[in-house]
């Protein structure tokens, strides 16, 4: 057995004021194991998830997929070991194209949007699959509907499919440089005729979105910031902005189950997923300003945990990084102070 030196005790002092201003300025860590946490999608088939939903029926497993030209694949990923806990193929809706968004209604079906169109337009129509939430998680191959959708003003290219929790209702977020539009469909879904959906409101650029599990509250992500709408009556209300965390490839973004965090997700092989506390039950006008990131750590570096967000969440985030600093700097200096008086005693 390798032997260590005994370290002096005294220096263990700095050590704990360490410890204890970190624990104040951060927030807490979770036991390892625990689910909802920051994690790892460790799957090396899942390079492309662009889309994430927290399951109803079993605690930390999230739903995502990949994006284009990977086929009918829904994959089940458990977020206390970041493991893929099962694969779901459906069959009977042909081929799919680009596969962007995922969403699980009232109704515990889960809704998998193949809305993308990275040519703005060159589809005349999209589709959305649906299939019951699996009450097991194993390899297993479902039955799915499929629905021909379209847009009233034209075909267009999106990455954010929402199932509104309450209503059943199924919206779409288009995806423009200059900005999009949020889409709502029919009051019912129907199999074998064209579902139109209209324009309701104006968004920006979009890369997924989320209802949290209230209804009340709507997010949209960017490959940049994020921002919380207030929403009632199928529309758009007032909105804050959400310290989106740095991603290479910033695609998707859900509530937890309980709607007491956002879970920001990333593009690429070995792709973290981070969460993002929610304060004030994330609805804007609720006097909490700001989302913060959760600090867990088990996330991928390359992923960053820091926010990221532009607007009150970008300065939030450097406000929180500059006390750290100013923290861990500040023990340092006490360390080294004491252990030079050691060596002069």
């Amino acid at each position: 057995m390798r032997s260590y030196p005994s370290r002096p005790a005294g220096l263990a002092v700095p050590a704990a004021a360490l410890l204890l201003l970190l624990g104040a300025a951060c927030p807490a860590v979770a036991a390892d194991g625990e689910p909802d946490r920051d994690f790892t999608i460790e799957d090396p088939r899942i390079t492309e998830s662009s889309g994430l939903a927290a399951s109803r029926l079993h605690p930390g497993i999230y739903w995502t997929h990949n994006d284009s030209d990977d086929g009918p694949y829904v994959f089940a990923v458990d977020s206390r070991t970041g493991r893929t806990v099962a694969t779901i193929t459906m069959r009977g809706v042909g081929e799919p194209r680009d596969v962007e968004g995922i969403s699980i209604g009232p109704d515990g079906d889960i809704y998998v949007g193949d809305i993308g169109d990275n040519l703005d337009g060159s589809w005349s129509h999209v589709w959305i699959y649906r299939f019951p939430e699996p009450k097991n998680l194993r390899d297993a191959t479902v039955t799915a509907t499929q629905y021909d959708v379209k847009y009233a003003d034209g075909a267009r290219n999106a990455e954010a499919l929402m199932v509104h929790p309450k209503t059943g209702r199924v919206y779409i977020a288009s995806k423009n440089e200059d900005g999009g539009g949020l889409y709502e469909g029919p009051a019912k879904l129907t199999a074998g005729s064209t579902n139109t959906f209209r324009r309701v409101g104006e968004v920006p650029w979009v890369t997924d979105g989320a209802f949290s599990p209230d209804g009340g509250s709507l997010v949209l992500r960017s490959y940049f910031s994020a921002r919380v709408y207030g929403f009632e009556d199928g529309r758009l209300g007032e909105s804050r902005a959400v310290a989106a965390p740095f991603q290479r490839q910033a695609e998707s973004v859900t509530y937890t189950a309980d709607g007491s965090a956002l879970m920001f997700g990333s593009e690429g092989a070995r792709s973290g997923v981070v969460r993002v506390e929610v304060e004030g039950g994330g609805k804007p006008g609720s006097g909490q300003e700001q989302g913060k990131p959760s600090g867990s750590g088990s996330g991928s570096p390359a992923e960053g945990g820091a926010g990221a967000g532009r607007d009150q969440g970008e300065e939030n985030g450097k406000g929180s990084m500059g006390l750290g600093a100013v923290i861990i700097v500040g023990v340092a200096a006490l360390w080294f102070a004491l252990k030079r008086k050691r060596g002069q005693g």
